[in-house]
């Protein structure tokens, strides 16, 4: 079993930027990816960004490429999306996943099996 717990999450002004933390704990998973998903209310749940177990591959989603920042500590085994010049339409809950298997990073949350409980991130204009 695998446990992910977020944090980071808050309200902040347009233009400023919040650091999101995932920690990891549980089964040791040589080859899983783990990403960043959010979902607004009234949408689908959408990919944000995922990084392999190295650090070494990472992928974002078009809307967020230049703003945001995925990183890993494998020693801490936290992941971390810190997001900058954040926009309103960032507003979402944020949850980190983890996709056990495919060892490559795929967008879609049907891959994944394992998700925090997610955390808020409000955006104010």
């Amino acid at each position: 079993q695998v446990q992910l717990v977020e944090s980071g999450g808050g309200l902040v002004q347009a233009g400023g930027s919040l650091r999101l933390s995932c920690k990891v704990s549980g089964r040791t998973l040589s080859s899983a990816i783990t990403g960043w998903f959010r979902q607004a209310p009234g949408k689908e749940r959408e990919f944000v960004a995922a990084i392999n177990r190295n650090g070494g591959v990472t992928r974002y989603a078009d809307s967020v490429k230049g703003r945001f920042t995925i990183s890993r500590d494998n020693a801490q085994i936290t992941v971390y999306l810190q997001m900058n010049v954040l926009e309103p339409e960032d507003t979402a809950v944020y949850y980190c996943a983890v996709d056990p298997r495919s060892g490559l990073i795929n967008t879609s949350p049907s891959l994944y099996d394992y998700w925090g409980q997610g955390t808020q991130v409000f955006v104010s204009s």
